[in-house]
């Protein structure tokens, strides 16, 4: 069990990226004061927490729903992880999360929490679909499940710490900062993108 939950807070966080949010969090919230920024941050932490919460326990019904194989959707997963790792590596908004539109959107917006913060900034599609294939993994067991959601609500924790310290973290990293860190976490993503690859190409081959 701690060793399915070391895998997958790893994978949870990487994919999620509170860190790189950061940026993004100050921007959307520049004409608000701290006091609704942190109320904002603390909302959309809980909606993102609650959403992937949800897929990771409900995610075999889902899949079985639409007549997915497990096999099929850790590739599909791992595509996805491979994306966002390229773009991390580059330093770049990676185009799985957010697209340029949505973050001017959030700009105008008066209240970010849950669109685009929560979603899919948080809780985007990578990170959903990483929870799903973690739970299915660990063969959807009682102890694998909760491995998985003490991941997701430990890196949601950590994800409200950063942001509630959204502006303190900005500028004690800077720029380079951020970026040093989105291409380490970007190359550790990739490895776990190739591991979902070829888990499930293994799986199709069978």
């Amino acid at each position: 069990m701690i060793s399915a939950f070391l895998l997958s807070f790893a994978a949870i966080f990487f994919i999620v990226d509170p860190i790189g949010v950061v940026p993004l969090f100050v921007s959307m919230t520049a004409r608000d004061d701290l006091a609704k920024a942190r109320d904002m941050a603390r909302r959309a932490c809980v909606v993102a927490t609650c959403v992937m919460v949800f897929f990771a326990v409900f995610g075999s019904v889902v899949l079985q729903t639409f007549n997915i194989t497990l096999g099929a959707f850790r590739v599909a997963g791992g595509i996805l992880l491979m994306i966002t790792a390229f773009d991390m590596l580059r330093a770049h908004q990676a185009s799985t999360r957010t697209s340029p539109e949505e973050e001017q959107e959030g700009e105008a917006r008066e209240d970010i929490a849950i669109v685009p913060l929560a979603m899919p900034l948080l809780a985007g599609p990578g990170a959903i679909a990483t929870a799903m294939v973690l739970v299915a993994q660990h063969g959807s067991t009682v102890a694998g499940t909760v491995a998985v959601v003490a991941a997701i609500v430990l890196t949601m924790t950590l994800a409200y710490v950063l942001l509630h310290g959204a502006h303190t973290v900005k500028r004690l990293l800077g720029r380079t900062g951020v970026a040093v860190l989105e291409r380490v976490f970007g190359l550790i993503l990739a490895a776990i993108a190739v591991q979902f690859v070829f888990d499930g190409a293994k799986e199709l081959w069978r």
